[in-house]
């Protein structure tokens, strides 16, 4: 099926500026069109491909580098457990030695911690509220699951990921989490593309562009992979547990000063 082409005065309607701004913008490039005999037309998919990368363009200028994405939203209890830049540079070290995507979060979602090495699919989804949205309820389900062990399961992309549980004394105060893999049957078929691009509310065409951007290891090497994700997890539950050990100890230490 041909791409819909969209008209000037379809556009004029998108864009809500006037006509010779939009011809000025097709003959520089600087928005997708191409030329019909001697009138510009615009291919709906791509015009909603740059509106979309405009938007979160936009946001990314308003909100400062702290805030994109996937802001550090847990409370200040996982705050003052975790000691974030030495978690963030475990983590960052970890993410590139297996070439994985991962992110620490508390027990409700909540980022603790930045992605480390995120796949471009993941990123480019990001841009969408929604998106966003949907990828904190699954990670909300992954915390409910009963099973201890990790196992992988399919995100709210379509890609394979999989978490381990972190400890603090005999509390679970957090998850690594680990994905961006793609599955054996990756890339998906048009109608699941569409699916998947529905249920973030994103164009169908942003998933296309990104599709390849995907970490792919083998079954073998996913195997071999599942079973250090607990095993990070149990390194960031050791420095956790020490950490909330030495702030009792300064805090009883501040009490008895106030005695």
């Amino acid at each position: 099926m041909a791409e819909e082409l969209l008209t000037t005065k379809q556009l004029q309607e998108i864009l809500k500026v006037d006509r010779t701004t939009i011809y000025r913008m097709a003959d520089s490039g600087r928005i997708p069109a191409i030329k019909v005999g001697n009138q510009w037309r615009f291919p709906r998919e791509q015009i909603e491909v740059w509106l979309w990368k405009r938007s979160a363009a936009a946001q990314a200028r308003a909100f400062s580098p702290n805030d994109a994405p996937h802001p550090i939203s847990a409370d200040n209890e996982a705050r003052r457990v975790f000691p974030l830049e030495c978690v963030q540079l475990i983590q960052d070290t970890y993410a590139d030695l297996l070439g994985v995507m991962m992110i620490v979060t508390d027990m409700t979602g909540n980022p603790i911690t930045r992605p480390s090495n995120a796949c471009g699919l993941f990123v480019a989804a990001e841009s969408s509220p929604r998106a966003h949205q949907r990828c904190l309820e699954h990670w909300v389900a992954m915390a409910g699951d009963p099973r201890l062990q990790p196992s992988f399961e399919r995100s709210h992309l379509g890609l394979l990921c999989a978490r381990g549980l972190i400890r603090v004394g005999v509390e679970i105060k957090g998850m690594l989490i680990v994905g961006g893999i793609a599955p054996e049957d990756w890339p998906p078929p048009a109608e699941e593309v569409e699916k998947i691009a529905d249920f973030l509310e994103i164009p169908p065409s942003l998933i296309d562009e990104h599709v390849d951007e995907v970490f792919r290891i083998s079954p073998e090497q996913r195997r071999e992979l599942l079973p250090y994700v607990q095993r990070i997890a149990d390194v960031l539950s050791f420095i956790a547990t020490e950490r909330n050990q030495l702030i009792k100890r300064f805090d009883e230490i501040a009490e008895l000063a106030r005695i």
